[in-house]
């Protein structure tokens, strides 16, 4: 495959799906997206008079927390949720998916997030030295993320 034919990660589109159903048109334009990943847990079992080795199994899978930056806003939907979870400790579980674009705007692969909810909200810091965009990063804990090629 010809290395122009590669994805390039810097076309793609951040989708929440409110109530896990219906997507949120407004809060789609991030900066970067990261903690695209999953781990295997490992169980370990020593077997009686085996010294040479132990038995490894697979046991669970565990996933990264789900980073999303961008400017910060002046107000949009996904504020308001941050903000009822963070301030009310109240959480309404939603689907998000990050979509990969070819140059063309064609989807070529994405990653489902199921049940997701906010963990971590921060904000960059406000520098008068600096003449930079205030960039506000949100972190999302999930409980299964699913690889979709397309």
């Amino acid at each position: 495959m010809p290395v122009s034919d590669l994805p390039l990660s810097f076309r793609f589109g951040v989708f929440f799906f409110v109530g896990g159903l219906i997507p949120n048109p407004i809060d789609i334009r991030f900066q970067k997206v990261s903690g695209l990943g999953a781990t295997v847990s490992l169980k370990t079992h020593v077997e009686g008079g085996q010294n040479l080795y132990a038995h490894r199994f697979p046991d669970s899978i565990g996933y990264q927390n789900l980073v999303l930056e961008r400017s910060a806003e002046l107000i949009s939907p996904l504020d308001i949720e941050f903000n009822i979870s963070l301030s009310l400790f109240k959480f309404a579980a939603s689907n998000v998916l990050v979509t990969l674009f070819d140059d063309s705007g064609v989807p070529t692969a994405g990653w489902m997030f199921l049940k997701t909810f906010p963990v971590r909200w921060s904000t960059s810091d406000l520098d008068a030295g600096r003449n930079g965009i205030v960039i506000d990063t949100m972190e999302l804990a999930y409980t299964r993320m699913q690889i979709l090629r397309l």
